[in-house]
């Protein structure tokens, strides 16, 4: 079996796969701070608890934005099931060429998840990323990333509006009725929903115009089903389509 790990700014995500079946999955935060011993440690209990046999785990490929965590993860992983890790980077043949200016910077995560896209939806394809940032990425039909935009995330913009606006409260993420709203926490929920969907909604018009062709779109990211829900195009969500991209990529890169 083959463990998938992305590794995010906030939260760990894992899963499991057998047979590019995903069979199991899980998250926990993301800690800079922990020692290699603490993860093994919390790796080794969650496999207790959920009764997964670690002897069938073989194989581990980790992408990760994160790198003070990166180490520590590969060798909790080696500690806990034997198995070595294969990180995103260079190197690797990820099955999708970047054509960008400086390939080594883009995330990880970015080129899994536009991989798992291509592989599971084809392309083109305009992906969005709606996690610490909110990032639109877009691969062509011949398997070719071309870049994206990289805007404040959720979470961010409205920390930022409520840590500098004096008199504004925090509010939950949460759609109100009508845009227009009569009082400030229903205004801020417009300004917040509304406002990304809006965002959203036309950097897919200026992508598709800019691209010359209609592409799929698919979001993913714990946000996403909550913002995307407000806009005008249809948007797919696809809650796994980071770990299917690793799947994805450590099939090419195997040795048999």
């Amino acid at each position: 079996m083959l463990l998938t790990a992305d590794v995010g700014n906030t939260n760990i995500k894992l899963g499991i796969y057998d047979n590019d079946r995903l069979r199991f999955k899980l998250r926990f935060s993301t800690d800079a701070g922990k020692t290699s011993d603490e993860m093994a440690v919390e790796l080794f209990t969650f496999f207790q608890i959920y009764h997964i046999d670690m002897s069938k785990i073989n194989a581990s490929i980790i992408s990760s934005v994160v790198p003070k965590v990166t180490q520590p993860l590969m060798d909790a992983i080696r500690v806990v099931t034997g198995a070595k890790s294969l990180v995103i980077g260079p190197g690797l043949k990820i099955g999708m060429e970047l054509r960008i200016d400086r390939p080594e910077t883009l995330g990880g995560d970015i080129v899994c998840g536009c991989v798992g896209a291509l592989e599971k939806y084809g392309g083109p394809v305009i992906m969005i990323f709606m996690g610490t940032a909110t990032v639109i990425a877009y691969a062509d039909e011949n398997r070719v990333y071309r870049g994206g935009a990289i805007a404040p995330g959720v979470g961010i913009s409205l920390d930022a509006l409520t840590n500098r606006g004096a008199l504004l409260p925090a509010v939950d993420l949460k759609a109100p009725k009508s845009v227009i709203r009569t009082n400030t926490v229903d205004c801020m929920r417009s300004g917040v929903m509304f406002g990304t969907a809006c965002m959203l909604d036309g950097m897919i018009d200026r992508f598709t115009e800019e691209a010359g062709a209609d592409a799929k779109i698919i979001a993913t990211g714990g946000l996403a089903p909550q913002m995307i829900a407000n806009c005008t195009h249809e948007i797919r969500f696809d809650e796994n389509i980071i770990l299917d991209g690793l799947n994805a990529i450590y099939k090419r890169n195997k040795k048999f």
